[in-house]
């Protein structure tokens, strides 16, 4: 009698929302269109990044980021099985490629860690998935704001290490440099098949440089 009054509770707690399963999809395309408010004089930055785009590519344990605003092109092809990393910049004439160990990728993202983040009541919708608001604040104080979703996530939970504890999914993130506040907005979340040539890194064309001489060269 009470093993059957469990599984009828379980039903009710299920049927009436309060419990449901994530989906969890080992591939998924996320699209973010970036838009800038600015009180600025001297509004050249904030053309720079209005209308911006970042794709991120999500398959398994590796990801690739690309990031295009009208200067040029920034990716990052992230591989999960060897924790090492490739940085492709293309500005101009000018396309690099930066290569970072397994210790190298640690050390680029050192800042992200010890996040905290504290979950807000806001709610809303962005591309068909309800979000929920988290505020993020760094070490050095530094606050940003995040609506994420449990409504759907990854098998990748290093795709975006600024993002591991946030709650979810992020489908939109918020943050000010200066006077600027910048928002990503996922206009697309794509599940399916992706193709591997996308995590194939070039053999040619690029200006091959290491992590160590790249921070010398910024």
């Amino acid at each position: 009698m009470k093993n059957k009054k469990f599984w009828i509770g379980v039903a009710l707690w299920i049927s009436t929302g309060t419990g449901y399963a994530q989906k969890i999809v080992p591939e998924l395309t996320l699209s973010y269109d970036i838009t800038v408010e600015s009180n600025s004089q001297k509004p050249q930055m904030a053309n720079m990044f209005n209308g911006a785009t970042t794709t991120v590519y999500i398959k398994n344990s590796s990801h690739r980021t690309e990031s295009i605003n009208s200067l040029g092109t920034s990716t990052v092809i992230f591989d999960g099985k060897t924790r090492s990393a490739v940085v492709l910049k293309e500005y101009g004439a000018q396309k690099l490629l930066v290569r970072m160990t397994p210790q190298n990728w640690v050390e680029s993202n050192l800042k992200y860690q010890d996040i905290v983040f504290t979950k807000g009541t806001e709610n809303k919708r962005i591309s068909g998935y309800t979000c929920t608001k988290y505020t993020g604040k760094m070490k050095d104080n530094t606050e940003f704001t995040v609506y994420s979703t449990t409504e759907i996530g990854v098998e990748n939970k290093d795709y975006n290490t600024q993002f591991k504890n946030a709650g979810g999914l992020v489908l939109e993130y918020s943050f000010t440099i200066n006077d600027m506040k910048i928002t990503n907005t996922a206009s697309r979340v794509i599940e399916g098949t992706i193709n591997p040539s996308k995590f194939d890194i070039p053999k040619t064309g690029f200006r091959e440089m290491t992590y160590e001489e790249s921070k010398t060269n910024k």
